[in-house]
């Protein structure tokens, strides 16, 4: 049983998100406030181009258990929750969508697991998906089938998201992860511990319209795969070979029948098939080969995952004034550096 007086903190990335901002702000205390004595919200703004944070910035005034860390521009959703990993401090954390597609009363289970089991990493499995498209489910399906069989001992189970719970060790090793490209549903899942799913209905959003488009999924699961897996590269060493074994296996068969039946004349057909098949292979090849050098320089430069601009609400009494180095970013609090 761990300790009755706990802390967490909802972390809420959201990025032109007006429609939602209010609805959710409401249910969550609706649900909550009366069941967890210190709760609080953390929005990571992601640069918004709407108005977003100041609609943020208006709950705040009815509210004082919101905060808001408000990045300087676009850095994507995983550089928002690397943000509110190295900045928020909670026993443990929820990472939610604003969308509501996130049952917020799910959290109270995921804190009686937590609590009463000492489980430390409890996340919700999504045992629905009607709402979403065939498309959408199928390609779903198949990204975590091929990650687990490429990652290797970092497994992440089928139709879990961001949203769980993480308990407060789990952060702490986070923290310590210095890696640009940063895949959060396996990182989750890297430092271990013990683990629970939580099934529930995942249902439409209240408002608005999902941010995530197909090419941006796409490029999302390379990440994934390249940031946890070698494999494609040493595929193409198994499949070297194997080419090499079939060119002398032909070339034997050449000789021998030149040797038997004379010399014939070439085939033109046959060479240029050959020779766009090598070439695909090898400009595959490269482009996978590619895939881990552009990763590897934006590791070898060091920039920051994120840089935050603006922190306000309980959250900023917390921090150091002015600027903070943290583990994988920068965060710059206007309103204690004065």
């Amino acid at each position: 049983m761990r300790k009755s007086d706990y802390k967490v903190a909802l972390i809420v990335p959201v990025y032109n998100e007006h429609e939602t901002v209010e609805t959710f702000v409401k249910t969550v205390f609706e649900k909550l406030e009366a069941e967890i004595e210190h709760i609080e919200i953390v929005f990571i703004d992601d640069g918004s181009k709407d108005d977003t944070v100041q609609i943020i910035e208006n709950i705040q005034k009815e509210y004082g258990n919101i905060s808001l860390i408000k990045l300087s521009r676009n850095f994507g959703k995983e550089a928002a929750m690397s943000a509110a990993l190295d900045l928020v401090q909670a026993d443990a954390i929820v990472p939610i969508d604003v969308d509501l597609q996130d049952p917020p009363e799910l959290v109270l289970d995921f804190i009686k697991i937590w609590r009463e089991e000492g489980v430390d990493n409890v996340f919700g499995i999504r045992e629905d998906r009607s709402k979403d498209t065939n498309t959408k489910r199928v390609s779903s399906e198949g990204f975590y089938y091929v990650f687990n069989k490429l990652s290797g001992r970092v497994q992440i189970p089928s139709n879990v998201g961001d949203f769980r719970l993480i308990d407060r060790k789990i952060i702490d090793i986070l923290k310590t992860l210095k890696e640009r490209n940063r895949f959060m549903k396996a990182l989750y899942a890297w430092p271990g511990f013990t683990s629970k799913g939580v099934g529930y209905m995942r249902p439409e959003r209240v408002a608005g319209t999902t941010k995530w488009n197909y090419w941006k999924l796409w490029n999302f699961a390379l990440d994934g795969i390249f940031a946890f897996s070698s494999l494609p590269l040493r595929v193409w060493s198994y499949l070297g070979g194997f080419i090499g074994v079939l060119s002398l296996i032909y070339m034997f068969w050449n000789l021998i029948k030149t040797l038997v039946l004379g010399n014939s004349t070439p085939g033109y057909t046959t060479l240029i098939c050959v020779i766009l098949f090598l070439g695909a292979v090898q400009l595959i090849g490269i482009g996978v080969l590619g895939e881990y050098m552009g990763r590897l320089t934006e590791e070898v430069k060091g920039r920051p995952v994120y840089v935050a601009s603006k922190i306000t609400g309980p959250l900023s009494k917390q921090l150091p004034k002015g600027m903070s180095n943290t583990s994988v970013g920068i965060s710059y609090n206007e309103e204690t550096k004065k």
